[in-house]
């Protein structure tokens, strides 16, 4: 399997996927929104040996109290049917994470599954007064710290690119 940024030809694809991977087309309708945008950070995608398209995943930045921060938000993560339940997100989002880390931005957020994204060092954002304008379940915005000491003393509202709010 090979690890890559996204290219060009990588496009079409990648909104397949996306939109098999999940029940609506909204989620694939946002990365090509974020592409269009400017408003995408890094897009990974994993291939076969043969160069078939089965992963993918998005970082795009958020705000912090309406700040700037570098601070990264990670959806959405997709993996072919056929190829789930064998630590492909778990590839993207590591090598993700060491591309963020390389490039400078020290905290990722995700809303998601405890169960899943607690694997990756996420834990609930609201442990650090953090929050978004969604009102969501207990658990599900998460935070992680990517290098160190960045949360200490940190608190507010996270806000997403405005084309989150077309979800």
């Amino acid at each position: 399997m090979l690890l890559r940024t996204e290219a060009p030809a990588d496009i079409l694809v990648i909104d397949q996927l996306v939109k098999s991977a999940f029940e609506t087309e909204a989620e694939a309708e946002l990365v090509m929104r974020l592409r269009e945008n400017g408003n995408l950070t890094l897009s990974l995608v994993a291939c076969t040996d043969e160069g078939e398209v089965i992963g993918h995943v998005m970082f795009s930045p958020v705000t912090l109290n309406g700040e700037e921060t570098s601070w990264q938000g990670l959806a959405p993560l997709a993996v072919k049917e056929e190829y789930r339940n064998k630590g492909i997100g778990q590839k993207l989002i590591e090598e993700g994470f060491a591309s963020l880390r390389e490039f400078g931005y020290p905290v990722c957020v995700v809303v998601g599954d405890p169960a899943y994204y607690g694997r990756f060092g996420f834990e609930s954002a609201s442990a650090y007064q953090l929050d978004t304008k969604w009102s969501l379940p207990e658990g599900i915005f998460q935070v992680v710290d990517l290098t160190g000491a960045n949360l200490d003393g940190v608190k507010g509202r996270i806000g997403y690119c405005p084309e989150f709010d077309q979800l």
